[in-house]
């Protein structure tokens, strides 16, 4: 039953993104989700069927768009929307390198990986959407509190970062047909810290660092997902402009709904 249930999904994963070369969307399905922080007596979160790049954006992605975009080009860039590495790991402004149009794109601030998904018709998925489309393994929609999966988890985000990232589309396959959620790359999302810090709210440096170093432990539905903490802990340690070379993203899109 599994077997057949995931086929499906799969079946339905076949979208494909205009602007992108050759990426596919997944249907991800309305569901009740348990956000990793929030008020133990409030019931779980509603969240609307969407759709999802089954891989993170590439370099030859991207590539695409800053040949159409010069202004987010690496040498044109403003430094207030993306930092001094910005696209460091490229040759030049069209030119990501030899044998790497089909990894993830990296060294990419909120602020450019947000233009990317205006530009493709799409948008950034929100950090609970992307969670909730995390939460699930090959064959279950949520498998956050099975042992042997946050074990995976974990082991998988220990490797990001001590080697090149994987070609995309090779780490791990979901339920819901999605790959490379887990131990290939970190990925931006729209709210990234709005967790930690409300839209607006004015944060310390000090607060930052406390909340990076293990503060964010505090007020979580489960203190065992340690994975979870991580990736809360780095949203709530960066900004906009931030680049980093495990970081890339994936778009989103709502699916229109049909008038009465």
């Amino acid at each position: 039953m599994f077997r057949l249930l995931a086929l499906l999904l799969l079946l339905l994963c076949s979208a494909r993104s205009p602007g992108a070369s050759g990426d596919e969307r997944c249907r991800i399905p309305a569901g009740v989700y348990r956000p990793f922080y929030a008020d133990p007596a409030e019931p779980g979160l509603a969240i609307e069927a969407f759709q999802l790049d089954r891989t993170p954006v590439t370099h030859g992605d991207f590539l695409v768009f800053v040949t159409a975009q010069p202004g987010w080009r690496r040498s044109q860039v403003k430094r207030v929307i993306a930092d001094t590495d910005y696209l460091r790991d490229w040759a030049d402004d069209l030119d990501p390198g030899a044998g790497k149009r089909d990894l993830p794109v990296v060294n990419v601030s909120w602020f450019a990986a947000r233009a990317y998904a205006r530009w493709r018709g799409a948008r950034l998925p929100t950090m609970d959407e992307w969670e909730y489309a995390a939460a699930a393994d090959e064959t279950r929609t949520d498998a956050r509190s099975d042992p042997a999966f946050r074990q995976r988890l974990l082991e998988g985000f220990a490797q990001i970062g001590k080697a090149e990232p994987h070609r995309a589309g090779s780490v791990m396959t979901n339920l819901y047909g999605v790959t490379d959620l887990h131990g290939n790359v970190w990925e931006w999302v729209e709210d990234f810290n709005s967790v930690m810090f409300p839209a607006g709210a004015g944060v310390d440096e000090g607060s930052r660092w406390l909340l990076a170093c293990g503060g964010e432990t505090l007020d979580a539905t489960d203190s065992g997902d340690h994975a979870a903490y991580n990736r809360f802990a780095i949203r709530a340690s960066i900004r906009g402009a931030f680049t980093s070379p495990q970081l890339g993203f994936r778009c989103a899109i709502t699916p229109r709904k049909d008038p009465p």
